[in-house]
C-alpha cells in the first residue's frame, strides 16, 4: 500500500449539556493509506458520523488534528478549507440530500459550478458520471422522479464531480433495501478500485466491513482494529 493520505491524530469532541460535558471521541488515531478502503464500524450513537465529519472537515476536534498528505487541515483559513473540501473530499450521507428542485444532472454539475468550471465542461464530467454510475438514463429527472438506489448513485456521482482523493460515506445505503444496498456498495468499492479512490465508510454492516481493505470499530470514543475474520487486533 503507498503512503499516507489522510491521518488523524489524538482526535477528541465533547459536547455541552445542560448539566455535564459528554465526550464523543476520547482520542481517536487513524491512518488512511492512498487508494485503502475503510470501514469504520459501531453501533448508533458511537460517534461514527463525528468521527466521519471531522476527516471531512465539516467538523472541527475539540483536540487533536487532522493531517491530509501531512499538512494540517485546521491550519487553513476559512475560505482556503472550503475551497479544499470542494476539490478534495466526496461526500456520501445516508440521506442523499439532492437539490429537489434541479434534475440529476443538475445536481451532478453543481460543485464544478461552485468552484467556477465552465458549465459545458461540468456538463461533459457529469454526464460521464452519470453514465459510470448507470443513471446516465435518468439525467433529465428530478430527485423526486428517482427511485431510491437511483438518487443514492447520482449523489455518489455528485461527490466525485471533482475528482476527489478521498470519498467519505456516511451509512450511504441506511435507507435502501437490501438487494439494492448490495448494488450501491459493489458500485463504491468498484469506484475504489478502477479510480484509485481512497474510501472511508461508516457503518453499522460487518458484511460491508469484510469487503474493504480495513475495518475498525468505535467502541467507547477510540477505534479498534477489526481482524477480517471477526476478531480484534
Amino acid at each position: 500500500m503507498s503512503e499516507v493520505l489522510l491521518a488523524a491524530r489524538g482526535i477528541k469532541k465533547s459536547y455541552l449539556s445542560a448539566t455535564r460535558r459528554v465526550e464523543v471521541l476520547k482520542g481517536v488515531d487513524l491512518d488512511v493509506r492512498r487508494g485503502e478502503s475503510v470501514c469504520i464500524l459501531g453501533v448508533s450513537g458511537t460517534g461514527k458520523s463525528t468521527l466521519l465529519h471531522i476527516l471531512g472537515t465539516l467538523d472541527v476536534p475539540t483536540e487533536g488534528t487532522v493531517l491530509f498528505e501531512g499538512d494540517d487541515v485546521f491550519g487553513l483559513s476559512g475560505a482556503d478549507l472550503a475551497a479544499f473540501r470542494n476539490r478534495t473530499i466526496g461526500f456520501v450521507f445516508q440521506f442523499h440530500y439532492l437539490l429537489p428542485e434541479f434534475t440529476a444532472l443538475e445536481n451532478v454539475m453543481m460543485p464544478a459550478l461552485i468552484a467556477r468550471t465552465p458549465a459545458a465542461k461540468a456538463r461533459r464530467r457529469a454526464e460521464e458520471l452519470l453514465e459510470r454510475v448507470e443513471v446516465a438514463h435518468r439525467l433529465t429527472h428530478k430527485p423526486g422522479e428517482l427511485s431510491g438506489g437511483e438518487q443514492q448513485r447520482v449523489a455518489i456521482a455528485r461527490a466525485l464531480m471533482m475528482s476527489p482523493a478521498l470519498l467519505l460515506a456516511d451509512e450511504p445505503t441506511g435507507n435502501l433495501d437490501p438487494e439494492t444496498a448490495r448494488t450501491v456498495h459493489d458500485l463504491i468499492l468498484s469506484l475504489n478500485e478502477t479510480e484509485n479512490l481512497t474510501l472511508v465508510v461508516v457503518s453499522h454492516n460487518p458484511e460491508l466491513a469484510a469487503t474493504m481493505d480495513s475495518a475498525y470499530t468505535l467502541m467507547n470514543g477510540r477505534l479498534v482494529r477489526k481482524n477480517i475474520e471477526g476478531g480484534y487486533a
